[in-house]
């Protein structure tokens, strides 16, 4: 009998132990699946869910969206949750989730996620504000298929007035009571004149020497 009850003392006193080490793994395991960080992001909202964080320690959550705060720093016990409308993008946007647990910041996170762009939010391309160049058919007109029987007017230079001809009919000169023979017959005249005085003089001497 005394062998027997000390068998069963020790196999309680193992099953005692196991049990107390297999509620020490699983307390020290239940604050590592507690903290529950969800969020998710679409292409025009943001939404998040934080569950089991600490009833008494402040925690706090910030999102970003390129940097821009689109969540300032809020603080929350417990739990947290909300969605978020994310600004009119044609790109794509990258959305930054910060969690910190105020009993530990092992349980903290730092997240990053793309929100894609939405169909109906991309934009019509712009119109173009240079005219477009002309076709030859625009920039020059189409040939006449009928050539112009006018010619163009243009204007003929003035034809100066003739110098008046002082030729006569006849080839001479016009009557003018002149004529190209005039300075000739003076010259004539002339000489005719100082010789007739030549011989007056020296018949005059002749006889002025005969008397």
């Amino acid at each position: 009998m005394t062998e027997i009850r000390r068998s069963w003392r020790r196999t309680g006193a193992f099953i005692a132990v196991a049990s107390a080490g297999a509620l020490g793994v699983g307390l020290s395991a239940a604050p590592a699946i507690a903290h529950t960080p969800v969020w998710s992001v679409t292409c025009d909202e943001v939404s998040v869910d934080l569950t089991a964080y600490s009833p008494t320690k402040d925690n706090t959550v910030t999102i970003t969206v390129d940097g821009k705060d689109l969540l300032p720093a809020k603080t929350f016990k417990g739990e947290f949750h909300d969605k978020l409308d994310l600004p009119e993008h044609s790109e794509e946007l990258t959305v930054r989730l910060i969690v910190k647990a105020g009993d530990d910041d092992k349980f903290s996170r730092d997240e990053t996620k793309t929100a894609p762009v939405c169909e109906d939010n991309t934009p019509s391309p712009s119109p173009s504000t240079t005219p477009p160049s002309p076709t030859p058919s625009e920039s020059s007109p189409a040939p006449s298929a009928t050539p112009s029987t006018s010619a163009p007017a243009t204007s003929a230079p003035a034809t100066p007035s003739a110098e008046p001809s002082t030729d006569a009919p006849g080839g001479g000169l016009a009557e003018t009571g002149g004529s190209s023979a005039t300075p000739l017959i003076a010259g004539a005249a002339a000489v005719v004149i100082v010789a007739g005085g030549g011989i007056m003089w020296a018949a005059r001497k002749r006889r002025s020497a005969q008397h």
